[in-house]
C-alpha cells in the first residue's frame, strides 16, 4: 500500500529529526572531549540538518 503525502512527509520529518538529534548528542560529545575538528564537524552537520528541515515544513502536505 503506497503512502500518502502527509504520511510520507511525516517519516522523512522523523528522519530528519532524528538526524538533528543525532548531531546534538555529536555536538555534546566533542564539545566534552574539546576536539576542534569534531566539534567543527558536528556543528556543520546540525547545521546542515536544521537546513534541511526548514523546507520540509515550509512545504508539508495538509492531509492524506
Amino acid at each position: 500500500m503506497p503512502l500518502g503525502p502527509r504520511s510520507s512527509w511525516r517519516l522523512t520529518f522523523a528522519g530528519w529529526v532524528l538526524f538533528t538529534v543525532s548531531a546534538a548528542f555529536f555536538t555534546v560529545g566533542a564539545l566534552r572531549d574539546g576536539g576542534l575538528i569534531e566539534l567543527v564537524a558536528s556543528l556543520t552537520f546540525l547545521l546542515a540538518c536544521v537546513v534541511f528541515m526548514v523546507p520540509a515544513i515550509m512545504n508539508r502536505p495538509r492531509s492524506d
